[in-house]
């Protein structure tokens, strides 16, 4: 029974590389924040809204803890799941956990090859868009840091470069 995590901030590759490593292993994909909107019908964005952050956070929890059972399976979790409640400890307690670190110049440059929407990011600069991310990942950082992992990412802008992360990736993990 195999269960790996990926954390790590938002841009960091968490479902580029998920999705990756999961077909490579042979294992199940999963996304947490999909998970939810499935579940819930709804769009994070929205569930955010109807129920402020507190909320939705509840909601993250509960949602990690169905989904970290599951077996034979990669799970992807937002970039705020480790550090609310004792979402870390009980990530590494179910799962092989992994950080997947990157610069904010990686992130900002991940993000803009995004093509989903992220509502924190509207409108910044990418002077703008490197300060918050750095100021974000030195709150973050104490909470990605305690993974089992951590996993230096580089520019995923093409498909050797993801093949040879999930390789590398591969080898981190012994599977």
């Amino acid at each position: 029974m195999t269960r790996i995590i990926l954390i790590g901030y938002m841009g960091a590759g968490k479902t580029t590389l998920g999705k990756a490593l999961a077909q490579e292993l042979n294992l199940q994909f999963y996304d947490l924040d999909w998970y939810i909107e499935e579940r819930y019908h709804k769009t994070i964005a929205q569930i955010f809204a109807e129920r402020g952050e507190y909320g939705f956070r509840e909601i993250e929890r509960n949602m990690l803890h169905e989904t970290a059972e599951f077996e034979n399976i990669v799970l992807s979790c937002g970039g705020g799941t480790p550090c609310f409640f004792d979402n870390m400890a009980y990530m590494n307690r179910q799962a092989k956990t992994v950080y997947l670190k990157a610069t904010p110049e990686i992130l900002t440059q991940h993000l803009r090859m995004s093509k989903t929407e992220r509502p924190l990011l509207k409108g910044k600069n990418d002077e703008e868009l490197i300060q918050y991310i750095s100021t974000s990942l030195e709150t973050r950082t104490p909470y990605y840091s305690r993974a089992h992992y951590t996993f230096d990412v580089t520019l995923l802008d093409n498909s050797e470069n993801i093949k040879d992360a999930v390789r590398s990736l591969k080898e981190l993990l012994n599977t």
